[in-house]
C-alpha cells in the first residue's frame, strides 16, 4: 500500500514540475514579444508558473507552498528562462500569439490535473475539487497577461479555455469515484483539457462574444 502511495504522489510531481515548465515557458514567450529585460521575463515565468498553484495552496490552506517544499522548481524555472531566452534570441524564433497557445494549452491541462488530485486528497466536495483545478490551471496564464499589459487570454480569446479545464475537472472527478487508479484519472483530465483546448485552437471554435 505504501509503494502504491509513493508512487502516487511521485507521479504527481512529475505532472507539477511538467506544468511548471510548460507554463513557464509560455511565460517566457509572452515576456519575449513584449520586449522585456532578463528580470521582466523571469518575472512573468515565475507568475506563470507559480501563480495558480499558489493561490490554490492558499484555498486549500496547504502549507508550505508547493514552490516552498521543491524548491528545486525555483531554480528550474530560473534556468529554464534564461536558456529560453537565449535560444529565442539565437534562432530567432518567430513569436507569435498563435506559438504561446501550444505550451499553455499543456500547461493548462497538467495544472488542472494537479489541482483537481490535491484537492480530492484533500476531501473537498466535488464542485469545489473541480474549481481547483479550474484555478490552478487557469491563474498563472491571467497573472502572466496582466503583467504583460494584455487582458487576460482566459476572458478574449472567446475559443473555450477555462470550459476546457472545467470539463477535464469533471472526467477526473468521474473515474476517480469509479477507484480507478490515480494515473488514469491524470492522464484522462490531461487529455480531455489540453485535447479540448488544441482543438479550439485549430478548429476556431469560438464562444459567443458580448454584441452591442
Amino acid at each position: 500500500m505504501k509503494t502504491v502511495q509513493h508512487w502516487g504522489e511521485t507521479l504527481r510531481l512529475l505532472v507539477e514540475v511538467a506544468a511548471t515548465a510548460a507554463f513557464a515557458l509560455s511565460g517566457v514567450m509572452a515576456a519575449a514579444r513584449k520586449q522585456l529585460d532578463a528580470v521582466g521575463v523571469c518575472t512573468v515565468a515565475f507568475l506563470s508558473a507559480f501563480g495558480g498553484g499558489t493561490v490554490r495552496d492558499l484555498l486549500l490552506g496547504q502549507r508550505p507552498f508547493f514552490w516552498v517544499r521543491h524548491v528545486e522548481l525555483l531554480w528550474g524555472v530560473l534556468a529554464l528562462a534564461l536558456l529560453a531566452m537565449l535560444v529565442l534570441r539565437q534562432r530567432h524564433f518567430q513569436l507569435t500569439e498563435k506559438a504561446i497557445f501550444w505550451p499553455d494549452a499543456l500547461g493548462l491541462g497538467l495544472f488542472t490535473a494537479s489541482g483537481m488530485h490535491l484537492a480530492l486528497l484533500s476531501h473537498m466536495p466535488g464542485l469545489v475539487a473541480v474549481l481547483m483545478g479550474l484555478v490552478t490551471g487557469v491563474l498563472g496564464g491571467v497573472l502572466r497577461d496582466i503583467v504583460c499589459n494584455e487582458i487576460p487570454t482566459v476572458l478574449r480569446d472567446h475559443r473555450p479555455y477555462a470550459i476546457c479545464a472545467f470539463a477535464g475537472g469533471w472526467v477526473y472527478l468521474g473515474i476517480w469515484q469509479t477507484q480507478a487508479p490515480g494515473w488514469v484519472a491524470l492522464l484522462a483530465c490531461l487529455v480531455v483539457t489540453a485535447g479540448l483546448r488544441a482543438l479550439a485552437i485549430w478548429r476556431n471554435w469560438a464562444l459567443p462574444a458580448w454584441r452591442t
